[in-house]
């Protein structure tokens, strides 16, 4: 069992950024979730770590059993799991099946970092009006008027309502505040 450091963790992302490989980092991360005993980041935080890697290495069918095991966990992470799920059902082609995941994240709520997430992925599979709604809900669940989580749901919530053609708001005067 071992203690997991955020400098660990970061020695390995450096290393696959260099080597280019997804699939190592994704088993290394495997490692240290399987050898967890404490740390810095929740065991949960290093699965969806591991997910993301497993995506990027073209496993999308492990990534969701890493996003699950993550779920199953419960530690705390910074964005909740379910969005990792949901995305990843996106590309395993069952729509309506991320499309339950999504409606269950909504009906438990979620915080900003999630919701960004959520409209992000509906975003990249074509439902704006869907991403739109994700990403006013993500603003007005930020307490935090300088977050960059905040600015970041601002501008992804601006290009959608640009793409959908719908009128400026007061919510795009909070962009032009935040910059």
């Amino acid at each position: 069992m071992a203690h997991v450091t955020n400098e660990q963790v970061d020695r390995l992302l450096e290393q696959a950024l260099l080597l280019d490989d997804h699939g190592a980092l994704a088993r290394r991360l495997d490692g240290l979730a399987q050898g967890y005993e404490s740390g810095e980041m929740s065991r949960a935080a290093i699965l969806v770590l591991a997910a993301e890697e497993w995506r990027q290495a073209g496993q999308p069918a492990t990534a969701l059993e890493r996003y699950r095991s993550a779920l199953d966990d419960g530690g705390e992470v910074p964005v909740d799991p379910r969005a990792g799920i949901a995305d990843t059902l996106f590309e395993l082609g069952r729509a309506e099946e991320a499309r339950g995941v999504i409606a269950a994240i909504r009906a438990a709520g979620c915080g900003p970092a999630t919701a960004l997430t959520v409209a992000e992925t509906l975003v990249a599979y074509g439902d704006l009006d869907a991403a739109h709604e994700w990403a006013t809900y993500g603003i007005r669940a930020c307490d935090n008027a300088g977050s960059s989580i905040r600015d970041s749901l601002l501008r992804t919530r601006y290009r959608i309502r640009v793409d959908l053609g719908l009128p400026e708001d007061d919510l795009d005067a909070l962009l032009d505040v935040s910059r």
